[in-house]
């Protein structure tokens, strides 16, 4: 029942918004005139897939009609439903659940390339790709896709364009590690109000393992809005935080010490990270 849940965004939505945690407006694409009113009264919109993952059909920070309706036909290979949310700008934060305990928190970033001065954004990003397939074992690389291209447009340049020596171009608006982002570690940095969101976020769902995901304005503060969650987190992606030994004594609680299996039994609290 749990991975269902997970499965379909909307579900989770409501789901953890029963919870007390904070959602973003969200309606289902469909009705065009809803849609238009919609994006009127929010400014720039997040389309994603209802059921989907590895940032699959996601696109971020649309402000027209057109842009979302086109997203949504995009979205729409990946599954027939298709969700429109308000969109929270700030970074992508990533906290790893297991035993309903914070084991992980980590910022990803979107992919971004930065131009040497001779390279087109197409030949800077697949120098780019290389190298996130190299450090993740095939598992992150940048789509030439028309998300791609509309991300390299809003920033006034083509696929083919040589941007000036130093500059940093975005050319995914996602963060995910699938599409080439990348994760940087902050568990020892986190804001507590952000643990005690996650925590209650995978007890409304029921699963003992989840990567929940917030838009924050920095993991420092505790402004957040709730993104999604992931029932089958990358434990191997944080390393070297103990994610998979957490993951090991979920499944095997006898085998730890008892003096490790007293600590932190509190919800939310787990003993590397102090929560």
């Amino acid at each position: 029942m749990a991975l269902s849940i997970c499965d379909d965004k909307a579900v989770t939505r409501r789901i953890v918004e029963r919870a007390g945690v904070r959602v973003p407006a969200e309606i289902e694409a469909g009705d065009g005139e809803a849609l238009a009113a919609f994006i009127e009264h929010h400014g720039s919109v997040v389309v994603k897939p209802a059921r989907g993952e590895q940032g699959r059909g996601v696109a971020v920070g649309l402000t027209t009609l057109e842009e979302v309706e086109a997203a949504v036909e995009r979205a729409r290979v990946v599954c027939d439903r298709v969700l429109v949310e308000s969109c929270f700008h700030g970074d992508d934060l990533r906290l790893v659940v297991i035993d309903y305990r914070l084991v992980v928190a980590a910022i990803r970033r979107p992919a971004a390339v930065v131009s040497i001065g001779r390279s087109t954004v197409r030949e800077l990003i697949a120098r780019q790709s290389w190298r996130r397939e190299a450090a993740t074992g095939g598992e992150s690389a940048i789509p030439l896709d028309a998300e791609t291209e509309r991300c390299v447009a809003a920033a006034g340049l083509t696929l083919d364009d040589v941007p000036k020596v130093n500059r940093e171009v975005a050319v995914r608006k996602a963060a995910n590690l699938h599409t080439g982002g990348t994760i940087h570690d902050v568990t020892d940095h986190v804001h507590p109000t952000l643990v005690e969101a996650a925590v209650p976020v995978a007890r409304a769902i029921g699963i003992p393992v989840v990567g929940v995901d917030f838009i924050v304005r920095s993991p420092h503060e505790p402004d957040y809005v709730f993104i999604e969650a992931n029932e089958r987190p990358g434990l191997a992606n944080h390393e070297p935080q103990p994610t998979a030994e957490r993951f090991v004594d979920l499944l095997f609680p006898q085998s730890m010490p008892a003096a490790a299996r007293d600590v932190g039994r509190e919800p939310g609290r787990d003993a590397p990270t102090g929560w």
